[in-house]
């Protein structure tokens, strides 16, 4: 897919205060280790994340979605009123029905024309909000459009713990493993056409493939309200997830590469999803790009879900790593298996 009018006008982003390191919660994991034999240090060396951050427990998803919507629309030529879209693409949701959108919109004095809704596609929730928003930019249908998300792993990371503790075993380790990396934050960001943004990056493409015959290598359910009315339950087998999700990747940034009209010398610079060390080595590898392209976040925020990668990009920007002229992509890739590559002119 192609578009000629849209840009990232600006991102916005909130972290929570606490930090939480992975030897904190194998230090509540102890007797599991002990009973098991595993040596601390397992979880940073496994997954190289060394911290990550969590919300306090009775914070509101929607709380963190506006303070990040106020950073972004603070930082774009785009005011409230101006926003014709409003998508919360966030795994974690308040309840199952209003749209979590909603109290977002209302936080932020979005004008009452504006579509207000919530996306849910796993890690990939907030680019296919940015695809959504780019489409009806692209169509005349809106002018600018905002896609926020807020993410929690407080929850589920502590349910893990919990029952890690009532049946330590080798087989309930392997698959909670991905779990323990789990990370929380919020992000915001705004599109816009060009005749509507200050110093934006334009987005002129974007390519998307799926592979749902592994729907079942990640489950985190039952429903999607935090807090839960019933036990959330996340099991994740890694390393069929690594092994499917690097091949759909390979497929996917080919066709990519073709949609842009980049050479090998492109995308200059790369943005992932931010899963660990062990993924992000073994994706790059088998597309062929050093790791100097890449920007990285998870050994100090971990794994936060659909906001890992937008709040990559907005500190890549942040400490110059992007900077003006680079191609950039945005390579996402989540559960279903569902992958996504956003071309940005950075």
């Amino acid at each position: 897919m192609r578009f000629e009018n849209v840009f990232i006008d600006a991102f916005g982003y909130q972290l929570p205060a606490q930090v939480v390191t992975s030897e904190e919660l194998e230090q509540r994991l102890a007797p599991v280790y002990e009973r098991l034999h595993l040596q601390p240090g397992q979880l940073e060396a496994l997954t190289g994340i060394c911290e990550r951050r969590f919300w306090p427990r009775d914070f509101k998803l929607s709380e963190g979605a506006i303070a990040a919507g106020k950073k972004a629309l603070g930082q774009s030529a785009v005011a409230p009123g101006d926003i014709g879209m409003l998508i919360y693409g966030g795994v974690c949701r308040e309840n199952l029905e209003p749209a979590t959108a909603c109290a977002v919109a209302h936080g932020l004095g979005i004008g009452p024309r504006a579509q207000v809704y919530d996306v849910s596609n796993a890690c990939l929730g907030v680019l296919n909000g940015m695809l959504q928003v780019a489409g009806a930019i692209e169509l005349g249908q809106i002018r600018a459009g905002l896609v926020v998300s807020c993410e929690s792993a407080r929850q589920i990371v502590e349910l893990t713990i919990r029952r890690l503790l009532e049946s330590p075993d080798m087989e309930s380790v392997k698959y909670t493993l991905a779990t323990l990396t789990g990370g929380s934050g919020a992000v915001a960001v705004v599109l816009c056409h060009r005749s509507v943004s200050g110093s934006g990056h334009r987005l002129p493409g974007a390519v998307a493939r799926t592979a749902p015959q592994h729907h079942r290598l990640c489950i985190w359910g039952p429903d999607t309200g935090i807090p839960a009315s019933m036990p959330h339950v996340m099991r994740t087998d890694s390393v069929g997830v690594l092994k499917n999700g690097v091949a759909l990747g390979m497929e996917t940034f080919r066709d990519f590469r073709q949609e842009m009209g980049w050479d090998q010398d492109h995308p200059q610079k790369v943005v992932c999803h931010q899963v660990g060390a062990t993924h992000q080595r073994t994706i790059l590898d088998s597309i062929g790009l050093s790791p100097d392209r890449d920007f990285t976040t998870f050994r100090y925020l971990g794994n936060i879900g659909t906001v890992s990668l937008p709040i990559t990009a907005a500190i890549a920007h942040e400490r110059g790593f992007l900077r003006a002229g680079d191609t950039v992509g945005f390579l996402g890739i989540g559960s279903g298996l569902n992958c996504m590559m956003l071309g940005v002119e950075w």
